[in-house]
């Protein structure tokens, strides 16, 4: 079957298939117990979805909340785009509102309150053109849940090497 041709057809060829990762929260998952993950869309203005797609973004302090029924993303970063102009500046550092259903909002906000969990950002990503977010319902780990965590890791990293290299005689 020969390649597609026409006008598009540069543009569709480039394009990867499933969600591009943009930017993720590889502490999150060190620091707390992931209960449960839902995704969300990103409330972002002007220039920030340019950034974005740049990946010039940071979560490594961010966190979100419930406040009077909306959900609310704190503490990200996202550098001014660099090639605009002084039109559609917005503060890097502002509260950004994420898009999730009513039903969802509410069971997260009754979880929160109830379980003293925390919601935790774990990565952004585009998904059809949209920009999305991947919000955690966790838990905050101790100093020793974390060092038996590891421990965990390295043991079942040592096994699956033992298993290789006994699969490879």
């Amino acid at each position: 079957m020969p390649a597609k041709q026409g006008p598009r057809a540069g543009k569709d060829a480039k394009r990867p298939d499933g969600p591009r990762t943009v930017a993720r929260n590889r502490r999150a998952r060190h620091d707390y117990d992931i209960l449960e993950t839902f995704e969300c869309g990103i409330e972002l203005r002007g220039g920030e979805v340019k950034s974005v797609r740049a990946g010039k973004l940071q979560l490594h302090d961010a966190y979100a909340r419930v406040d009077n029924g909306e959900l609310w993303l704190h503490g990200v970063h996202i550098a001014p785009y660099e090639y605009s102009s002084g039109f559609g500046w917005v503060d890097p550092e502002r509260v950004r509102k994420l898009l999730l259903h009513r039903a969802e909002i509410d069971e997260l906000a009754g979880r929160v309150a109830q379980q003293s969990l925390t919601l935790v950002p774990l990565s952004v990503y585009f998904k059809e053109g949209r920009a999305k977010l991947e919000l955690a319902l966790a838990r905050g780990r101790r100093l020793y849940d974390k060092r038996h965590a590891i421990a965990e890791r390295d043991a079942r990293r040592e096994a699956e090497r033992v298993i290789k290299e006994y699969s490879g005689r």
